[in-house]
C-alpha cells in the first residue's frame, strides 16, 4: 500500500449517511471520521471500484498499440471521474493479443505506487464465449475457443498473477471443470455471453460461478419467455449480478427490476466503458466491435447490427443514473459502485477499498451533487490518501481540503 506524506482532513457530507463529517487521513488510510454540526456543500463518496472497464478517454486496454502509458492514461482519467479501482478489462482476442494487453497493465502497476494501488485486479472477459449473435455482442467470432488452463497460467504469468475475474459461456466443453479450477484459486468466475440452457446455468453455478457480467445485455435479441438463462440468473440467489446503468443497455424499468429481483445485496453496478467515452459523435474503428458508431446520446454500437460495443459512460454517471432512472437513494446507488463489487472480489479487508469508514483505504471523491437530477461532477480525487486529482476552481474546494 503507497503511504501518504502528511495527515488530511477533509469535511463535507457524507454520500453514505447524507450528514455533515470530518474525514481525517493519515498513511493511506481513513483514521476517523466524526459527525460535524456544518460543512462544505461537497459531497464526500467512497472511490468508486469498476471491476469491468475496456478502456476510457481515448485509451484503448485492447488496442494493437497499447503500453503501458495507455493503461496509466486510462487509470487517470478515471481517477478524475472518482473511480479509484479500476479492473482493467481484456476481452477476446488473439493469444497473442490477449497476453499484449495483460503485460501492459503489469508494466503499467510498476510505473507508480499509485497505479498499482488503482489496479488489484484484471478482468478477462471471454474468449471462452458463445459463438452465436446476439450472446457474442461485439466479440470477435475468430478468436473464440474453448476453455484452456494452460491458457489461464498463461495470462496469470502475463500480468503477474492478478486475473480476478473471468467471464465465460458455460455451455463450452470443458467449462465446467475449468470453472471448478479457477473458483479453487479464488478468481471470481462470471456467466457472460452465453447462450445456456437454464440446466447449463445450474451446473455453473454449481461448479463454482459467482457472478452474472452485465446480465440482461450479451444476449439474443429474442428469448422464450420464461424459460431462459436470463430468468434463471436472475432467480438464482447464489450469484450476484453486474448491470451497465448508462440509460442504454438497460432501460429504466428494467434496471429497477432487475435490481429489486436480485436484491441489493447481490447488485454490482460496472461501467463496460471503451476508448471512445468522450469522444465525437461519429464513425469509428474499435478493438471491440470492429467498425462501431457513436450516435450522439452517447450509444455505441457495432455498424448496422444495433448490437451494442460497450459503454461511453463511467461509472460515477452509472450512480447518477441509478439515482434519477432506478429509483435508487445515493446511499443505496454507490454501495452498488462501491462496498458491493469490493465484497465480490476480495477487497473488502485490511484496508479496504468501497468504504467510508475508520480503517479503510482513503480512496475518496469529492464531488458536487446540487441535487439528483443535476450530473454528479469530481472536484477532487484520493487514491491511497493522496491527492491525485483536484479542480482549484471548483467552489469550496479549499474549505473541504484542509
Amino acid at each position: 500500500m503507497p503511504r501518504a506524506r502528511a495527515v488530511l482532513s477533509l469535511r463535507g457530507r457524507s454520500g453514505v449517511t447524507g450528514r455533515p463529517v470530518r474525514l481525517q487521513v493519515d498513511a493511506g488510510h481513513i483514521t476517523a471520521l466524526d459527525e460535524v454540526d456544518d460543512g462544505p456543500p461537497l459531497w464526500l463518496l467512497p472511490g468508486l471500484v469498476d471491476i469491468q472497464v475496456n478502456g476510457y478517454a481515448g485509451a484503448d486496454v485492447n488496442g494493437a498499440d497499447v503500453q503501458a502509458s495507455t493503461i496509466v492514461s486510462m487509470v487517470e482519467a478515471l481517477w478524475a471521474r472518482g473511480t479509484t479501482t479500476v479492473f482493467p478489462t481484456v476481452v477476446t482476442g488473439s493469444q497473442q493479443a490477449m497476453q499484449r494487453s495483460l503485460r501492459a497493465v503489469a508494466r503499467a502497476r510498476a510505473v507508480s505506487p499509485l497505479v498499482a494501488h488503482s489496479i488489484p485486479r484484471v478482468h478477462v472477459e471471454g474468449p471462452c464465449i458463445s459463438a452465436e449473435d446476439g450472446p457474442r455482442g461485439a466479440h470477435a467470432p475468430e478468436h473464440i475457443r474453448p476453455p484452456s488452463p494452460e491458457e489461464f497460467g498463461d495470462w496469470q504469468e502475463a500480468c503477474e498473477h492478478i486475473v480476478g475475474v473471468v467471464t465465460l459461456a458455460p455451455e463450452l466443453r470443458g467449462a465446467l471443470s475449468y470453472i471448478g479450477q479457477l473458483a479453487r484459486l479464488g478468481v471470481v468466475v462470471a456467466i457472460g455471453h452465453t447462450a445456456a440452457r437454464p440446466d447449463e446455468i445450474r451446473a455453473a453455478v454449481e461448479a463454482g460461478a459467482t457472478l452474472s457480467t452485465h446480465l440482461g445485455n450479451g444476449s439474443h435479441a429474442m428469448l422464450a419467455r420464461l424459460d431462459n438463462y436470463v430468468w434463471e440468473q436472475l432467480g438464482e440467489d447464489r450469484l450476484w449480478a453486474s448491470f451497465i446503468f448508462d440509460g442504454h443497455h438497460l432501460p429504466p424499468p428494467v434496471m429497477r427490476s432487475m435490481v429489486r429481483a436480485k436484491g441489493v445485496e447481490r447488485s454490482v453496478l460496472v461501467s463496460d466503458a471503451v476508448s471512445l467515452a468522450g469522444a465525437a459523435p461519429g464513425t469509428y474503428s474499435s478493438a471491440v466491435g470492429g467498425t462501431v458508431q457513436l450516435h450522439r446520446d452517447g450509444r455505441l454500437e457495432v455498424l448496422g447490427t444495433g448490437y451494442l460495443a460497450g459503454s461511453t459512460s463511467d461509472l460515477l454517471a452509472g450512480v447518477g443514473n441509478a439515482v434519477r432512472m432506478a429509483g435508487l437513494d445515493l446511499a443505496t446507488a454507490l454501495r452498488l459502485a462501491t462496498a458491493n463489487p469490493a465484497r465480490l472480489t476480495g477487497l473488502d479487508g485490511h484496508g479496504a477499498r468501497g468504504f467510508l469508514e475508520p480503517g479503510a483505504s482513503a480512496d475518496v471523491a469529492v464531488v458536487s451533487w446540487p441535487s439528483e437530477g443535476a450530473a454528479p461532477v469530481v472536484v477532487a480525487t484520493l487514491v491511497a490518501g493522496r491527492v491525485v486529482y483536484r479542480d482549484e476552481t471548483a467552489a469550496d474546494l479549499a474549505a473541504c481540503l484542509g
